[in-house]
């Protein structure tokens, strides 16, 4: 497996892999109804152009395997955690985790000290496992369909500042 920045070249195949991920992997956790409002066919030609802007300007990163995307997480200069999502042949093999690893690890470079995502059900325990705390469930809308998921944030900032943040607030 390669991590490498995404290039434009790679956004039909990233968009490919998206859809299929959401239909597929998040199956058990949605209803076809929710999943159709997330990844709807139809905006196929839109989602490719907007997510060409988006991923420009954020820190976007793939994983390849055999010079296929196995999958892609992007992160926002300010800390957002946009999207992650690797392809359903491609689960439980740490793909998740080594995107992660290298986008926390540019935050930090950048001075983020923490992280904020909206996880889908189905993502909720890996990020939990990564030390991502729930803020708060909520409920999204798409297409008058109601969808699940969970604001998350990680503190990026070392443990001795965090005791010196405790200190200072006492």
């Amino acid at each position: 497996m390669e991590i490498e920045n995404i290039t434009e070249s790679d956004i039909e195949e990233i968009v490919s892999l998206f859809y299929e991920t959401v239909h597929s992997v998040n199956a058990k956790d949605y209803s076809r109804a929710q999943l159709n409002a997330w990844a709807p066919e139809e905006e196929r030609e839109a989602v490719m152009k907007s997510w060409k802007e988006s991923l420009s300007r954020n820190i976007a990163v793939a994983a390849k395997v055999n010079g296929t995307i196995a999958g892609f997480s992007d992160l926002t200069r300010n800390g957002r955690l946009d999207r992650l999502f690797v392809h359903k042949e491609h689960q439980r093999q740490g793909i998740a985790s080594a995107l992660v690893d290298v986008l926390e690890a540019e935050a930090k470079k950048q001075g983020v000290t923490e992280i904020q995502t909206e996880a889908s059900v189905t993502a909720r325990p890996f990020f939990e496992r990564r030390g991502y705390k729930v803020i708060c469930p909520q409920t999204v809308e798409r297409k008058g369909v109601k969808l699940v998921n969970f604001k998350m944030k990680k503190n990026l900032a070392p443990s001795d500042e965090k005791q010196l943040e405790a200190e200072y607030e006492k």
